[in-house]
């Protein structure tokens, strides 16, 4: 296959994984890692450093919109950055020394709880009562609605904090933006609206990336013949995806690609078991 081949049909299925990520809300990485280690037999770690450019470029350009929406809660993504950032740096360090079968196999593991989070039931609900802390933090706001603003207070804000520890050392470990445990941390443990949490995680998402993203630069684990067409292709399925996601019900899609990440999953994790990566 010659380079111009490869590069073709690589900007094309970063293109379809954007796409699919953003309709999905389950992101680019999950489906570009293992297109590029299963299709086209790339080493894992140089797909990880290619997956974590296109997270920063996708985080970039959505999470400028819902910031403008005024749906995103700015205070509190920034004090979250501070748990995933450390935790993005620890990971990435982690998997310098960790073989890739291994971290195939997490990266398996990882995708299946990100398919079932996808599934799940979300919180729609706005807390009237809050913690002290969160109420000393500033983290309480508000988000906009038809109807006017709907103000929304926050609990567990230190077990809030621990799972985003726990996702930036999955983002770094595994180059994907852990936007599954990120959402879990702000939705289900400190009870805020599904809408909020969605919008934070993403504008969440590229910090982190970008703090793991500097441990694979120095260590020499990014190809531009490999990171630009997957960033390109992720960037433009991602805009395309968003306008479409207004235009259609993306219910049986998402189940259909939870189904599809599955068997994706089950690959990764046999693959990484056998040694074939």
């Amino acid at each position: 296959m010659s380079i111009l081949t490869f590069t073709l049909i690589l900007l094309l299925g970063a293109y379809l994984a954007g796409l699919v990520g953003s309709l999905t809300g389950l992101g680019g990485g999950v489906v570009v890692i293992p297109l590029l280690t299963l299709v086209f037999h790339v080493d894992i770690r140089y797909a990880i450093g290619a997956a974590l450019l296109a997270s920063i470029a996708n985080s970039s350009g959505a999470a400028s919109a819902y910031i403008k929406e005024g749906i995103t809660n700015i205070r509190l993504g920034m004090f979250l950055e501070i748990a995933t950032t450390v935790g993005a740096v620890v990971g990435a360090l982690i998997a310098i020394y960790t073989p890739t079968n291994t971290i195939a196999i997490l990266f398996g593991c990882v995708l299946l709880f990100s398919a079932a989070m996808t599934l799940r039931k979300k919180n729609q609900e706005a807390l009237t009562e809050g913690s002290k802390l969160s109420a000393v933090l500033k983290l309480n706001s508000s988000y906009p609605t038809p109807t006017g603003p709907v103000e929304y207070k926050l609990k567990n804000v230190g077990a809030g904090f621990s799972i985003m520890t726990v996702a930036g050392v999955m983002s770094g470990l595994l180059g994907i933006g852990s936007g599954a445990l990120k959402v879990l941390a702000m939705d289900t443990a400190m009870k805020i609206p599904f809408k909020v949490s969605t919008t934070t995680s993403n504008f969440m998402i590229g910090v982190t990336a970008a703090a793991s993203a500097v441990v694979y630069l120095q260590r020499g684990y990014m190809d531009p013949g490999i990171a630009l067409p997957v960033v390109l292709g992720v960037l433009g399925g991602a805009f395309t995806g968003a306008k479409l996601l207004t235009k259609i019900n993306p219910s049986t899609l998402r189940i259909i690609f939870c189904i599809a990440i599955t068997f994706v999953a089950l690959e990764m994790i046999y693959n990484g078991y056998h040694h074939k990566f």
